[in-house]
C-alpha cells in the first residue's frame, strides 16, 4: 500500500461540481488498487482498497460483468482521468455524491463493454495525521517556498535598481516617460500590498482558485516531501543494516566454518509496479540470473 499513499500525496488537487456539492478531491489508481481523497474545506474523505475489496464490490454492484478485478480499475482510472486532470475530454460517466453520517459516497453510472457499469467510492472521515499530510503539511511547505521566491525577487529588484541608477549616472535617459519607475521599497510595498490586495489574495471561495493557480508548487512540494521522506528511510535502513552485519559477523567468527551447499536457489520472477497514475501497462516479468553459490569469505 506504500505506493498507493506516496502516489495519491503527489496528485494535485481537482476541483469538482456535483449538484449542489463543490468538492476538491485527488485519487491515485494503478492495477493493485486505488486511493481517493475528497475535500469540501469542512471535513475530509478518504478511501484505500486493493483488488479483493475491487473484485468483491464490483461483483455487488454489477451481477451481469464478468472480469478481473485489473479490468474494473483501468475503466475507473479512465473515467476519473478527466474529471480530476480538467481535460478537454469529457468524461463519459455520471457523477454524484451522497453523506450518510460521517462517511461520504461517490457515485458512479458509467458503462463496459456495452453494459451499465456502477461504483461507488465509500470514503470515511481521514486521521488528522491524513489531513496534515495532504493538506497543513504541503500549504505550509508551499507558504516558506512562496516567501522565498518573495524575498529573490526584492533582491533582483534592488540590483535593477542599481543598474538603472548606474545608467542615470552615464548620461542614460527614457524615450519614454511613462517607463519611468520609482526605486523599489519593500516596506512600502508590503504595506501596500496588505491594503489594496489582501482581501482579494485570501479570496478562498470554494477551494477552485488554489486548485486554478497553485497545483504545480503544490506537486512540487509534496514531491519533495517523498523525496525527503526516501532519503531518511534509506538512511535509518543502511544504519540498522550496518549494525545487524556487525551483530553477524561477530557471531559468525566465533562459529566453525561449514560447507556451503553447491545446490542453486530458486528465484520467482516479481512483477514490476506500475509507475504513475495515467496508465497501467501490462505486468512485465523481470528476469532474474542465478547467482553463483559463494562462501561468507569469497
Amino acid at each position: 500500500m506504500e505506493e498507493l499513499e506516496q502516489g495519491l500525496l503527489m496528485q494535485p488537487w481537482a476541483w469538482l461540481q456535483l449538484a449542489e456539492n463543490s468538492l476538491l478531491a485527488k485519487a491515485y489508481i494503478t492495477k493493485h488498487g486505488y486511493a481517493l481523497l475528497v475535500s469540501d474545506l469542512q471535513q475530509m474523505w478518504h478511501e484505500q482498497v486493493d483488488t479483493s475489496v475491487v473484485s468483491q464490490r464490483a461483483k455487488e454492484l454489477n451481477k451481469r460483468l464478468t472480469a478481473p478485478p485489473e479490468a474494473f480499475l483501468c475503466h475507473l482510472d479512465d473515467l476519473l482521468r478527466p474529471l480530476l486532470k480538467d481535460t478537454a475530454r469529457p468524461s463519459e460517466a455520471t457523477f454524484s455524491c451522497d453523506r450518510v453520517a460521517e462517511a461520504l459516497i461517490l457515485r458512479v453510472r458509467s458503462e463496459l463493454s456495452g453494459l451499465p457499469f456502477y461504483w461507488n467510492f465509500h470514503c470515511i472521515l481521514a486521521s488528522p495525521s491524513l489531513v496534515s499530510q495532504h493538506l497543513i503539511r504541503p500549504l505550509m511547505g508551499m507558504s516558506l517556498a512562496l516567501q522565498c521566491q518573495v524575498r529573490e525577487l526584492a533582491t533582483l529588484l534592488y540590483m535593477k535598481d542599481a543598474e538603472i541608477q548606474d545608467y542615470h549616472e552615464s548620461g542614460a535617459t527614457l524615450s519614454r516617460d511613462r517607463l519611468k519607475t520609482e526605486p523599489f521599497e519593500e516596506n512600502s510595498f508590503l504595506e501596500q500590498f496588505m491594503v489594496e490586495k489582501l482581501p482579494e489574495a485570501c479570496s478562498i471561495g470554494n477551494g477552485r482558485p488554489f486548485v486554478m493557480n497553485l497545483q504545480s508548487l503544490y506537486v512540487a512540494v509534496t514531491k519533495q516531501e517523498v523525496q525527503v521522506g526516501q532519503k531518511h528511510q534509506g538512511t535509518d535502513s543502511q544504519t540498522s543494516s550496518s549494525a545487524s552485519l556487525q551483530g553477524t559477523d561477530s557471531h559468525l567468527l566465533n562459529q566453525p566454518e561449514e560447507p556451503v551447499s553447491s545446490a542453486p536457489s530458486l528465484s520467482v520472477p516479481e512483477i514490476e509496479p506500475t509507475s504513475t497514475s495515467g496508465s497501467m501497462p501490462r505486468p512485465q516479468l523481470s528476469k532474474v540470473k542465478r547467482k553463483k553459490p559463494r562462501g561468507l569469505f569469497s
